[in-house]
């Protein structure tokens, strides 16, 4: 393994951006899943086949982005969180009448 190929930035970046990648569309799969459980006629079987896509698919492409390099792996799997932390931020349930601008003002400095 040469060492100058597993640890240029270049690479270690693109490896990020692939787990960015595989992080949204695993969540996003995930929710979306969820989201139409209750219009679809056998969510049992969309459920079953979600996870099993999600379950091929998402160690698939680590394996392919980590090519043998646990630096790039490394990588991935830190692209992979921030996409959870990111999917976690974006489908947090809100109190009822609170859009975005009230919670804003909520946390304003009061005179």
């Amino acid at each position: 393994m040469p060492m100058n190929e597993a640890w240029t930035w270049p690479s270690l970046a693109m490896a990020g951006l692939a787990g960015l990648v595989l992080g949204g569309c695993f969540f996003g799969s995930l929710w979306w899943t969820v989201q139409r459980t209750l219009s679809v006629r056998r969510p049992a079987l969309q459920h079953l086949a979600g996870w099993l896509l999600r379950m091929f698919l998402t160690p698939l492409g680590f394996y392919l982005v980590g090519a043998g390099h646990w630096q790039r792996l490394l990588a991935c799997l830190a692209g992979f969180l921030v996409a959870r932390f990111i999917a976690i931020r974006l489908t947090r349930p809100r109190p009822p009448g609170m859009g975005h601008e009230a919670l804003e003002a909520r946390h304003a400095a009061q005179p």
